[in-house]
């Protein structure tokens, strides 16, 4: 069975931040932070015990932000590539990896007076794991200043401090605080993620992808057009970025992120559903068929499948599955089968009733079909 993703902070990890923080400083008080860090901490969740580290940190760090600053820093790890992040051997030699989480916490939380010492902090930080999450703390409280500071970070060496610049600003990242002034005003940001859109590393540009993807889920015309305009020109892994960006869009058969990516609007002749299974009970499979033919050959293909859900309520909404996406079509004729299993999960509980299901192409509805679903 796989280790609890809660034990990323453990009571191993605890005693190695303790002495490494009295290696940075002889006057910490090693034994008093431990002893608050590891109360009950087999009892908490992964984010509860970050919290329960980071008041262990307010409760023993020096009152002096500057003084505290120095302690943290002075306990890293010397290496800030090379060595394995998740390797609970490397925090022998200094602070890295999930323990990093908690002190940029701290760092956002208290460094307000000195912003400039606390930007600088994060960036340190960042390139032993990440400081995507503390660092929102310092961007909410002046998010010009902020931006102002990340600039020359998306030019930095280090490919951990450049997607720090575009993941650190996402508006709605998942675990973090929301940025309310970027959920209102995207734009802010945009020169940054346009420094980052061809950075070398996929790391950086899997984050560009999710930052704009956070964009859409408020401004889906804007990020529609700022696709667009990306696009023109782009090499393939700036292709690559902008569908990932473009998948909430894509999947909710926004027209103009449809056009971007070549998904325009197809006409079919004699497109017909088959439900194969048109009863179909909790724990089985929904089986299809779907056949047409287009009115000529499209740029390129992309077929979903949407199962309209019923609810408690009577109501029914629709879920959209990927079902086939061809970047190239070279014949008119389409055809296929698929199944959608029903089998219980954790996570959707299925009521009895109706069921609908819409064959989506390139974004729009040819073909629905019901069919039973029964306990």
């Amino acid at each position: 069975m796989a280790e609890p993703f809660k034990n990323l902070f453990n009571a191993d990890v605890v005693t190695a931040m303790g002495r490494a923080l009295a290696a940075s400083s002889a006057a910490f008080p090693r034994a008093e932070f431990e002893r608050i860090a590891l109360d009950g901490l087999e009892a908490l969740e992964l984010k509860a015990r970050s919290e329960q580290i980071v008041q262990a940190l307010e409760a023993t760090l020096p009152a002096e932000f500057p003084a505290a600053v120095a302690v943290l820093l002075g306990a890293l790890h010397p290496e800030t590539d090379g060595h394995d992040r998740t390797d609970p051997k490397s925090l022998e030699r200094g602070i890295n990896g999930w323990a990093i989480m908690p002190m940029t916490e701290y760092v956002g939380r208290h460094g307000a007076a000195h912003f400039e010492l606390a930007m600088a902090a994060q960036r340190e930080l960042t390139q032993r794991f990440t400081a995507e999450f503390g660092i929102r703390h310092l961007i909410a409280l002046d998010p010009p200043r902020a931006l102002e500071a990340m600039e020359p970070w998306a030019r930095d060496a280090n490919e951990h401090v450049r997607r720090l610049v575009s993941e650190g600003t996402r508006p709605r990242l998942p675990w973090g605080i929301r940025l309310q002034c970027f959920i209102r005003e995207p734009e802010a940001c945009l020169p940054l993620l346009e420094a980052l859109r061809d950075d070398p590393s996929e790391y950086v540009r899997r984050s560009v992808a999710n930052h704009l993807n956070d964009i859409a889920k408020d401004h889906p015309d804007l990020l529609a057009r700022i696709a667009a305009d990306w696009w023109q020109g782009a090499p393939a892994p700036r292709q690559k970025l902008l569908r990932h960006a473009l998948r909430t869009l894509l999947k909710q058969g926004h027209p103009g992120a449809l056009a971007v990516v070549g998904h325009r609007p197809i006409a079919w002749h004699d497109a017909a559903l088959e439900i194969l299974t048109p009863t179909v009970r909790v724990g089985d499979k929904l089986a299809f068929r779907f056949a047409g033919r287009m009115a000529e050959v499209p740029e390129a293909l992309r077929l979903d499948y949407a199962i309209h859900h019923m609810k408690a309520n009577g109501q029914t909404r629709p879920k959209v599955f990927r079902w086939k996406h061809q970047p190239t079509v070279t014949d008119r004729q389409w055809e296929g089968t698929r199944e959608h299993s029903f089998k219980i999960v954790t996570t959707r509980r299925y009521y009895p009733g109706r069921h609908e299901l819409d064959i989506i192409a390139n974004g729009q509805v040819v073909a629905r079909g019901t069919f039973e679903l029964r306990e």
